[in-house]
């Protein structure tokens, strides 16, 4: 029993050294700090990755509200810190600690985000003796960046794009509206939208179809318009810092083929495709739509393997 205690005792300790620290960075642009999850040590000669996460509420560890709950960034960089690689996990401006950052959390553009990169990016290089900061966009993460790295390539040590977009997010959101028959009387209005937001111009809410709302609405218009602008494969072409594409073959929301697509924008690329790996970043059995979406809850269904390994590889060949 004294020996089981110890042992006991010995892994709350190695837990506890292990545990993620809270870390924040503040900016002109801002009213309160932002809020984040230091993994590892950062120091000189050790890699610093910022993990920018996905799209609306997503919290930093990957969770949000509607059963989001799978803990693919918690699990990400408590993988990458077993392999010595420290990262930063983020709660975006408006949202969850970060909340008091911004009155909306509606009232964004992809250049807020850009700015909120740029300054956590400065707190981590200071942390690091002036080092530069990878970047770790996933899903809609990855197009901001993206879009960080083509404005200032210099502020950063190169990108690391899992399940990230590689079209417009307008192509994306026409093709899944139009994938539905139903769909077809309002369509046209659809591309009016589209064509208008893209423009910078706004779309009075009673112009448009009610079912249309909440993609469309007034309250986010100003940050999809910002999305619409920019175009994933003239983004990651603006530089030639080092980047990594990975995705998953099981990925429900951002298909292989978009990775494929920035691959191509970005010949010297290194593109991973993961068999069985789903948009969540675990591990499902292929071809079974009913696993692969319970796995968007269960937080308990390790990181995939190759997911980690992958960024690991990728940054030790570009020490």
């Amino acid at each position: 029993m004294r020996l089981a205690l110890c042992l006991a005792a010995s892994l709350a300790l190695a837990t506890a050294a292990h545990a993620g620290q809270p870390i924040t960075t503040q900016h002109a642009g801002i009213e309160a700090p932002l809020h984040g999850t230091l993994e590892g040590e950062l120091a000189q000669g050790t890699p610093a990755v910022l993990i920018i996460p996905g799209s609306g509420p997503t919290d930093r560890d990957g969770n949000g509200p509607l059963g989001l709950s799978p803990d693919s960034y918690k699990l990400l960089a408590e993988a990458l810190a077993q392999k010595g690689i420290a990262s930063v996990r983020v709660d975006k401006r408006g949202m969850f600690a970060s909340a008091a950052a911004i009155p909306d959390p509606n009232d964004v553009t992809v250049a807020d985000y850009v700015a909120d990169i740029e300054s956590w990016s400065a707190t981590l290089s200071e942390r690091t003796g002036g080092q530069c900061v990878w970047l770790l966009g996933h899903s809609e993460g990855g197009l901001h960046t993206m879009a960080a790295a083509a404005k200032d390539p210099s502020r950063y040590c190169g990108l690391l794009l899992v399940a990230s977009p590689g079209v417009n997010v307008a192509d994306v959101i026409r093709a899944q509206l139009a994938a539905n028959p139903a769909n077809a009387p309002i369509m046209e209005q659809v591309d009016t939208i589209i064509a208008k937001l893209k423009a910078g111009e706004s779309v009075p809410a009673d112009e448009m179809h009610p079912g249309l709302l909440p993609l469309f609405g007034p309250q986010v218009q100003g940050f999809v318009g910002s999305m619409f602008r920019h175009e994933p494969s003239e983004l990651i072409a603006k530089h030639d810092l080092p980047v990594l594409i990975v995705n998953g073959r099981e990925d429900l929301q951002t298909p292989a083929s978009d990775a494929q697509i920035l691959a191509e924008a970005r010949p010297d690329a290194t593109l991973v495709l993961l068999d069985g790996v789903n948009h969540v970043l675990k591990q499902v059995p292929e071809g079974d739509r009913a696993a692969n979406v319970a796995s968007y809850g269960n937080p308990d269904l390790p990181i995939a393997l190759g997911v980690p390994e992958a960024i690991a590889t990728f940054l030790a060949d570009h020490r």
